[in-house]
């Protein structure tokens, strides 16, 4: 169950705008915000470019934000709609573990990060806590951040080494980790191969591992650690 700060009630209807590239839970999130009374889905989109159109065209209260998408990421949406004074609230809602890109997500300047696996009960109440005014983040990300250590602390003390990583570097890293192929990487990530095998060259370079045997042990250790 994931933790926020006290949240204050929403006395207005708010407007919510889906970015999500996968149409089945953009449905799903569509149909757990419109049936609240508060809340109403005023806009969608499938990628950043649309996504950043519409928020700024419809000026939502809330935008539900995936991290992947097609060509860039929902880190760059946050980044481009901040650089742009854009007030809209920004949540999280992503398949990739909160410990990996939380604490970037917020920086970035996101309000908040909640998994795609939580109760639709959960993330209404992230909704709300949100729209108040509040962060919200799991327990232990809220921990960390309050006692200063950033993301949840991963093993063989390469934690500097995982921040030279680019976002898009961190996501691969993950996928890795999880037993994804190349093929498969490159499929949900929207990138060519060469892209990929280029991306993997440097995750080896800046970890400072020695060929693609020794990233795939570290990516495998490093996402199943504390798990």
């Amino acid at each position: 169950m994931a933790k926020s700060f006290k949240s204050k009630s929403i006395k207005h209807l708010s407007n919510i705008f889906i970015v999500e590239d996968h149409p089945v839970f953009r449905e799903g999130l569509r149909q757990v915000v419109n049936r609240e009374a508060d809340l109403k889905v005023c806009g969608e989109a499938g990628d950043y470019e649309v996504a950043l159109r519409g928020i700024t065209r419809l000026h939502p209260d809330l935008a539900l934000v995936d991290i992947s998408l097609p060509g860039k990421s929902g880190l760059d949406l946050i980044r481009k709609l901040r650089s742009l004074a854009n007030k809209v609230k920004l949540l999280i809602v992503s398949m990739h573990d909160e410990a990996l890109y939380a604490d970037r997500v917020l920086r970035a300047g996101g309000d908040g990060y909640i998994m795609k696996q939580e109760d639709p009960e959960e993330i209404v109440h992230a909704i709300r806590d949100v729209l108040g005014g509040h962060i919200y983040v799991s327990e232990e990300v809220m921990e960390a951040r309050v006692n200063g250590d950033g993301a949840k602390s991963k093993p063989n003390g390469k934690n500097r080494l995982l921040d030279q990583l680019t976002d898009t570097e961190l996501e691969i890293l993950e996928l890795l980790g999880r037993g994804k192929s190349q093929q498969q990487v490159s499929k949900q990530l929207r990138l060519g191969a060469g892209a990929v095998a280029s991306h993997r060259t440097r995750i080896r370079k800046k970890l400072k591992l020695r060929n693609e045997e020794a990233l795939t042990r570290y990516a495998a250790g490093w996402v199943g650690a504390d798990r």
